[in-house]
């Protein structure tokens, strides 16, 4: 009897599935994604950045040698009209023709629960830098990782909206979502 117990307990053991490490090295950027969204008087507003590069490389087993960065071309925004647009690149917002680029450079990865992690980083914009953190969760299905983050960027802080932009006409806070697709190594 002690035999059919320990071959059953055998048996069970390898039917448990054990974890192993999960790599993502490579950003699928047609598949991913940045977008805003922010209020103007009183109406939700939503855009876009429609180019953008990102690298990653991310090992489950390893966090504390996980990086990315993200360089998103401030020129490819799309605010929901060409007035909007056209307003955004001047210099009371991105001033694109000075700085066409905003970055963000991971410093460090923290997990916070199963499958979320807290991005330690920095980000530049308009030539101004500051450390910011994004909670991401990561969606990991059918051999591809999908990382959804969020940022609550208070443009105050970037010097975005000034001149007539600097009342409340536009929120003080833009949420920035960030969607980074990436197969599995």
């Amino acid at each position: 009897m002690s035999i059919r117990l320990l071959l059953a307990a055998a048996l069970c053991l390898c039917a448990v599935p054990i974890a192993q490490a999960v790599e993502y090295n490579r950003v699928n950027t047609t598949a991913s994604q940045i977008s805003f969204t922010y209020n103007q008087m009183g109406s939700r507003m939503y855009g876009t950045f429609g180019k953008f590069e990102a690298t990653l490389s991310f090992d489950s087993d390893n966090i504390a040698n996980a990086r990315t960065t993200l360089h998103i071309d401030l020129t490819s925004i799309d605010a929901g009209s060409e007035d909007a647009n056209t307003e955004l690149v001047k210099p009371a917002w991105f001033d694109t023709e000075k700085f066409p680029v905003a970055v963000f450079e991971s410093s460090h990865f923290t997990q916070v629960a199963e499958n979320r992690y807290l991005i330690a980083g920095q980000l530049t914009l308009k030539g101004i830098t500051r450390d910011v953190q994004v909670p991401v969760e990561l969606k990991p299905e059918n051999a591809i990782g999908i990382f959804d983050g969020e940022l609550l960027l208070k443009r105050d802080e970037f010097g975005l909206g000034a001149g007539e932009w600097a009342d409340t006409v536009v929120s003080k806070d833009i949420a920035i979502k960030i969607k980074v697709v990436a197969p599995q190594q």
